[in-house]
């Protein structure tokens, strides 16, 4: 079957979604279901064949001949579309069933299909009319996706942020597109290199798709959007729809001219969102939101490896390149897995607790061991732990960036603060994830929720099952993976060899086996050890207190304060203290909350500012003809006046 027949059943299986969406659950699932293997299928051929696959219509839409292209770079992400939205589509059967949602159940199967549809467009499109028409389209879904629980009115707050901010880019990638057009002659995309006079317009798609990615500082929208969207609606934003603003500046940086430096800033700006990305993680209380500026750490990972690619474009060096952009690329689609994963598992806590506060839970590991287990694994993913995905691509982003080191140049400043930084970025996430895991699965119930917590059901737990198991096949062999990203790699600009795989690739491959194989040992002769009774059972050592509670446990805020003190000059905690007083004090309590500060200190006193002229500016439109007549000579007298000392 070729790619054009996969294409068209793919179509033909979302287009049915969307016709039995609000009819049927079941229907929905089915069609939905093979759209997105059908998709899958043709990135794959296309992958694997090492070539693309292109189309052109007889018709117009728009006054456009629709043009449609699926090459290695396309094909990478389309296959995650499909990936993540077959799970996600799965998951929501059973998490936002319409036993429980009967009005938002339907709206949100024909928003979640309609969605997948204009991702998979969107990829296609080799057309920049269409291109826009199809972001657009994505874009809408999202906030309807959104806002599907919209009596709660920090949900409609959370979609309209998105709107605004889905909006600015757009309006930067409607004047990208535009002026392209007027200077090529033609809405038509596609490899551009040698026009010189195109590079500046690459800061217009850096902005536009930079604000859909969620790169610091335009992140935004993204921590209430993640947080307060369905759990199944934050695992296709965090986990595929932010990539589109990824696609697109990998997309357009390969296809225009790069201006001069431009590696650099993409790499700068990197490096400050995976920083402050997990910085402002460490620091929030809600699990969710957590998990959003986690999204932004990662995506600043993806960053780092585009960026470095584009320098060694610039500076002739593409071996080193191609690793730092094959560490990217594959970091795509890990951050897919794992996010995804940790979004789902996030989704089960709050189905079973009814709240995301952490604070509020712990205990879990006993009441939704599956949950717990599979979270446990997506952590050690993000982390950068082995024999896990997110060591892989990581890996390869060090290997590239290790040879840039050896390069004569510019490159060496470059890459040594960023390797040492990247690093750090890894430490970090590490401590991030073990509060996570401790203040939620481990100790005591915080609260009644927490105590009456239950496990998920198997729809729930097979589809983060799928995404866990996609975490260790690209753990453990890496090289099986090798030649689709190599295919991507190889499509970027179009000049840039394909490469076997890294010998240090297929080493690793071999000793990650041997490290899962050691630990799945290890943790059986444990298991065996227990259930003989080899083991003593005793109390928790509990520092002298008679009668401990779940209170004397670490809090998602204390367990995280030093390390959020180094960053407190970007975090600016806001604490609320009311110290014991007496020797027999009758409470005392203590409460921190890290807002989001380029929002809140930076856009939201701007934009208050803005509306205070504005609200000034509307009191002088009163009606009153003699006042206009006033402001009109006020107007041509100061005129006069700068003429008169202009003159002189």
């Amino acid at each position: 079957m070729s790619v054009s027949h996969l294409l068209i059943l793919s179509a033909c299986g979302l287009l049915l979604s969307l016709a039995t969406a609000m009819r049927s659950s079941r229907a929905w699932l089915a069609t939905s279901l093979a759209g997105v293997l059908s998709a899958l299928g043709a990135a794959i051929f296309t992958l694997l064949s090492n070539g693309g696959w292109e189309w052109q219509s007889s018709f117009r839409i728009g006054g456009e001949t629709l043009h449609l292209r699926l090459d290695g770079v396309s094909a990478l992400f389309l296959a995650l579309v499909a990936v993540l939205g077959g799970v996600v589509v799965s998951y929501s059967r059973e998490y936002w069933a319409e036993a429980a949602h009967p009005r938002s159940a339907p709206r949100g199967r024909f928003w979640l299909s309609l969605m997948l549809l204009a991702m998979g467009l969107l990829l296609l499109c080799s057309n920049g009319l269409h291109f826009l028409l199809a972001w657009e389209l994505f874009a809408l879904c999202g906030y309807f996706l959104i806002t599907l629980d919209g009596r709660l009115r920090e949900v409609r707050a959370a979609g309209w942020l998105y709107f605004a901010a889905s909006h600015a880019g757009t309006l930067a990638l409607f004047a990208f597109f535009a002026m392209l057009a007027a200077r090529t002659g033609s809405w038509e995309l596609g490899p551009m290199q040698t026009q010189a006079e195109l590079a500046p317009l690459f800061w217009l798609a850096l902005f536009g798709f930079g604000v859909k990615a969620g790169l610091f500082p335009l992140h935004i929208w993204l921590p209430s959007a993640h947080a307060n969207a369905p759990s199944h609606v934050s695992a296709i934003l965090s986990g595929v729809a932010i990539k589109m603003g990824i696609y697109g500046i990998v997309r357009f940086s390969g296809w225009l001219p790069a201006p001069a430096g431009a590696g650099w800033v993409v790499v700068g700006l990197g490096v400050v969102s995976a920083v402050l990305g997990v910085a402002f993680a460490l620091g929030q209380h809600d699990l969710k939101r957590l998990l959003a500026y986690h999204s932004v750490e990662n995506i600043g990972i993806i960053l780092m490896g585009i960026g470095f690619a584009m320098v060694a474009a610039a500076h002739g060096h593409a071996a080193w390149g191609a690793l730092a952009l094959a560490g990217g690329l594959l970091h795509v689609w890990n951050h897919g897995l794992f996010k995804g994963l940790l979004f789902l598992g996030a989704g089960s806590v709050l189905h079973a607790t009814g709240t995301r506060e952490m604070n509020r839970l712990g205990g879990l590991w006993r009441a939704m061991p599956w949950t717990a287990a599979l979270f446990a694994l997506g952590a050690a993913a993000i982390a950068g732990l082995p024999p896990l995905n997110g060591f892989v691509s990581e890996w390869l982003l060090y290997l590239g960036m290790f040879d840039a080191v050896n390069q004569p140049g510019a490159a060496v400043a470059g890459a040594i603060p960023a390797i040492i930084l990247l690093a750090v970025t890894g430490a970090l996430a590490l401590a991030c994830f073990v509060k996570v895991c401790g203040v939620v699965f481990l100790g005591a119930p915080r609260s009644p929720a927490a105590e009456h917590a239950h496990e998920c059901g198997r729809w729930m737990r097979g589809s983060m099952g799928v995404l866990a198991a996609g975490c260790a096949a690209i753990g453990l062999l890496p090289v099986a993976f090798w030649p689709a990203v190599r295919s991507a790699v190889a499509a970027w600009r179009g000049a840039t060899e394909s490469s076997p795989a890294p010998e240090s690739l297929t080493t690793l491959s071999f000793i990650h086996v041997a490290l899962a194989l050691a630990g799945g040992g290890a943790a059986l002769w444990l298991r065996r050890q227990a259930r003989r009774g080899g083991w003593a059972r005793a109390g928790t050592w509990d520092c002298g207190y008679a009668a401990p509670t779940a209170r004397m446990q670490y809090t998602a805020g204390s367990f995280a304060g030093i390390i959020t003190e180094w960053f407190a000059w970007i975090l600016r905690p806001e604490r609320h203290a009311f110290r014991p007083q007496g020797p027999f004090p009758p409470r005392a309590a203590f409460h921190e909350h890290t807002p989001e500060t380029v929002l809140e200190r930076v856009l939201e006193p701007v934009a208050k500012a803005v509306l205070a002229v504005s609200s000034a500016a509307r009191r002088l439109q009163h009606g009153r003809v003699h006042a206009y007549i006033l402001y009109l000579m006020s107007g041509l007298a100061v005129l006069a006046a700068l003429t008169f000392f202009w003159g002189r």
